[in-house]
């Protein structure tokens, strides 16, 4: 498990706190009334059984669902019915589960945009971009036309894309999904250095229990939309609550120790 950094930006939010948020659809409570407390000084997993709530959680977190009830706030500003553009001017930004690059521009322009789109002059975006493609390991491919990329470097773009918006949280939705044993940890340190670098809050949703339990500082488990489970890593493992959600499943066989 990584280290919490000490680090801290003066004038940024210091946290970003979800109060009995729900996110209801025609009577299905996809989100039933969640907390989440994620502070700049931590990464935070977000994990459950498939339907759990985890995306919808996040959409809602970040401008792309609106609440049903609940009040989202950053820092000291309630940003509950702020759009996403909005929000991530503001430092909150996040990832997709599907990647997908604008396939016609190159790496380089991709990574650029992501500065443009929150308000940064195109020299300023191309050299903060020039700086984030080698951070995230594409400097190679910079060039190259991002729709030509393999799925494992795919997602890194996607990662370069949101650290050019300058984050002060970064939610990244199942960033290891179809990627192999090798390229999992070269994102745990990929992600780790973002967050001590860069002073920057994680929220993590991953189904690869390994990675969570070796990232995050604290876990935080939904399970029918509520959260069943808050603590570290070695807390979250033996609860019982947690066992049983993921009770016949690998994933549970892992959160159980067994």
């Amino acid at each position: 498990m990584i280290a919490p950094t000490s680090s801290s930006r003066s004038g940024t939010p210091e946290r970003l706190e979800a109060r009995d948020v729900r996110v209801h659809f025609s009577g299905v409570k996809a989100v039933d009334g969640v907390d989440l407390d994620l502070r700049r000084d931590e990464v935070m997993g977000l994990i459950g059984p498939n339907g759990a709530g985890k995306t919808t959680l996040v959409n809602a977190l970040t401008g792309f669902q609106r609440l049903t009830t609940g009040t989202i706030t950053l820092g000291a500003e309630v940003v509950t019915t702020a759009s996403p553009q909005a929000l991530a001017r503001k430092g909150l930004t996040r990832t997709f589960q599907a990647v997908r690059p604008f396939a016609e521009l190159t790496v380089l322009e991709n990574i650029e945009l992501g500065a443009v789109g929150t308000g940064s002059r195109r020299r300023a975006a191309r050299a903060a971009a020039a700086t984030i493609v080698e951070r995230v390991g594409l400097a190679e491919m910079a060039s190259s036309l991002a729709g030509n990329l393999p799925h494992g470097l795919a997602r890194r773009l996607s990662i370069g894309r949101a650290l050019a918006t300058a984050p002060n949280f970064l939610l990244l939705d199942e960033p290891a999904a179809g990627l192999n044993e090798a390229e999992s940890d070269e994102l745990v340190e990929l992600i780790s250095s973002i967050h001590s670098e860069d002073g920057c809050g994680v929220l993590v949703i991953e189904h690869d229990v390994r990675l969570i339990m070796r990232l995050c500082h604290r876990i935080q488990v939904l399970d029918y939309g509520k959260t069943i489970a808050v603590g570290t890593p070695t807390e979250v493992q033996s609860d019982a609550a947690v066992i049983t959600a993921y009770l016949g499943t690998k994933r549970g066989r892992h959160v159980a120790g067994s």
